[in-house]
């Protein structure tokens, strides 16, 4: 930020948290203003107001906060650098609309959600098996190779083992999240994904023989 005499206040050492929690926020809704992430990360904080002007562009205020403000100065630093980043990185975009700012995810934000999710704590499926199977098959072709090398690490996050070069299966119930990346991606016939409560012999043997390598 560019001004001789602007002091800038320091975030608060949650950016990556905040970010996370952004990233959640936008994949509930096709868009959400500001002001209501605002609300929903910080919820007893005031709206992203100083001066009579809203704050825009994800950008970072340009006058130091009254006297008393400080503390609310510092988190809503801490929430816009962090939209600012995000945009930055390409998983955020703004949008404008009359006196209000949007943001949503572009696609690569959501290809990011899908790795958060197969991250962390909140990534922790039930470990009680329902007897059913999951299984994937990838046929997707050489030019969308860096989306099939992203599925295949998913797939590994999430505890798929592959019995063939574009078999996975897997006990875990993760086929609703990969139905949204197939969703997301656009790759309506490059991936099936079935849910069966039997294998066959040489298939379960296969799987076994999978999990020990």
């Amino acid at each position: 930020m560019q001004g001789k005499n602007i002091k800038i206040y320091p975030p608060t050492g949650r950016k990556s948290n905040i970010q996370k929690a952004i990233l959640k926020i936008l994949s509930e809704k096709n868009a959400v203003s500001v002001n209501e992430l605002n609300q929903k990360i910080q919820p007893h904080q005031p709206p992203l107001v100083r001066g009579g002007k809203l704050l825009t562009n994800f950008g970072v205020m340009q006058s130091p906060p009254d006297k008393g403000d400080l503390g609310g100065y510092k988190k809503s630093y801490a929430l816009t650098r962090s939209l600012k980043g995000l945009r930055d990185a390409g998983l955020v975009e703004q949008i404008s609309s009359g006196q209000n700012e949007y943001a949503r995810l572009t696609a690569k934000g959501k290809n990011k959600i899908n790795y958060l999710k197969l991250e962390g704590s909140d990534a922790l499926v039930s470990n009680t098996w329902d007897g059913f199977w999951r299984i994937i098959i990838l046929d997707i072709p050489e030019d969308r190779k860096s989306e099939r090398e992203a599925l295949r690490y998913l797939l590994k996050k999430a505890n798929f083992v592959c019995i063939k070069n574009t078999v996975w299966i897997s006990p875990h119930p993760y086929e609703n999240l990969f139905t949204n990346i197939k969703k997301d991606l656009g790759l309506s016939t490059e991936i099936m994904i079935l849910v069966t409560d039997k294998l066959d012999p040489e298939t379960n043997l296969a799987f076994l023989e999978a999990i020990k390598n």
